[in-house]
């Protein structure tokens, strides 16, 4: 029998001191450089674009806050916080910080919730789906200013077509531009009419990528639709729902074109009635004022505004969303072993 011997182990080769290292060849330092540099420039437009459109009108509206900026004689002395304090005690600024809020509520809430409904309802086995996605999209085609006129005079005082309705069946006519709380449905129904769909479209993406092994796992624990939409649907929905209301807070809060054109002058209201933010601005920089340092003034602390209720609606809806998942959990042994 053949005994085996060991073979020594060789040793690495050492590299010789006196020869000169090996030059890197140009096309190697360009496939390094481009390995390392190429997704920065792959998403350095984005940015250029931001620093041109958006980071630097922000910082100049900031430096034109701090002036006395008349729109005709141009930019004045430096006056400092005192157009923020010529805005926060005014009357008018605060009237249109409550009205803002008021439509905000009456538009983003109910549009988030029928959003979701149809969406739920798009998702189901319908014939004709292509046909009905496309519908509740056309809304969001129409120009705002056209569904402000066309709702306008829908919502007219003496010969509008709802009060044409409500007189039909026995209803005095309401006064949609007197009144303030009617004047706010009246534009928070612009603003539905135009989002719902758009919106509802968001959320059906998100219904479509959810997993179908969780609705069977809810069937087999005897879970009926209903509550598979609140126990399964709605907890997979949680990161579109937070897009979706922060989305639309900021919208909400901007609302502009349709307060504009729901009357002929555009002032919102004689005394103020349906004055936004974004009116009030406006009229501060081209109304009788024009003042560009209080109006850029309004327009910082919108921004401070929309950024804290963002905030806020982020850390809120994160915590129902979570709340509903660990509740489905504990709901629904199938599909606590799923996940």
């Amino acid at each position: 029998m053949a005994v085996l011997t060991p073979q020594p182990l060789q040793a690495t080769p050492q590299p010789d001191p006196d020869r000169p290292p090996r030059r890197i060849a140009f096309s190697q330092k360009l496939g390094r450089w481009d390995l390392k540099l190429s997704p920065y420039l792959y998403i350095s437009p984005f940015f250029l674009l931001f620093a041109l459109t958006g980071l630097f009108p922000f910082l100049y509206t900031v430096y034109v806050s701090l002036h006395d900026w008349h729109l005709l004689t141009g930019q004045g002395e430096f006056v400092g916080l005192q157009n923020f304090r010529d805005v926060l005690g005014q009357d008018s600024f605060w009237l249109a910080l409550r009205n803002t809020f008021s439509i905000f509520l009456l538009s983003s809430v109910p549009q988030v919730l029928a959003a979701i409904i149809i969406a739920a309802m798009l998702d189901a086995n319908l014939r004709a789906k292509t046909f009905w996605r496309m519908g509740v999209l056309l809304p969001y085609v129409v120009a705002p200013v056209a569904v402000g006129l066309i709702f306008s005079r829908m919502f007219g005082d003496q010969y509008g077509a709802i009060n044409e309705l409500l007189g039909a069946i026995g209803m005095d006519p309401i006064m949609w531009h007197s009144e303030t709380l009617p004047s706010h449905l009246a534009i928070a129904s612009m603003v539905n009419f135009r989002w719902t769909g758009y919106n509802a479209l968001i959320f059906l993406a998100a219904m479509q990528a959810v997993p179908r092994d969780l609705y069977e796992a809810a069937t087999l624990d005897g879970a009926g639709r209903v509550r598979q939409f609140f126990s399964v649907t709605v907890p997979q929905l949680r990161a579109t729902i937070i897009f979706v209301v922060i989305t639309s807070t900021i919208g909400g809060l901007q609302i502009f074109d349709e307060v504009r054109v729901f009357d002929s002058e555009g002032r919102g209201g004689a005394s103020g009635q349906w004055l936004t933010v974004t009116l009030y601005l406006y009229n501060l920089g081209w109304g009788n004022q024009k003042s560009f340092g209080r109006a850029s003034a309004v327009a910082l602390i919108l921004f401070a505004i929309i950024i804290v209720i963002g905030l806020l609606n982020f850390w809120l809806t994160n915590r129902i969303s979570s709340a509903g998942t660990r509740a489905a959990r504990r709901a629904t042994p199938a599909l606590r072993r799923i996940r």
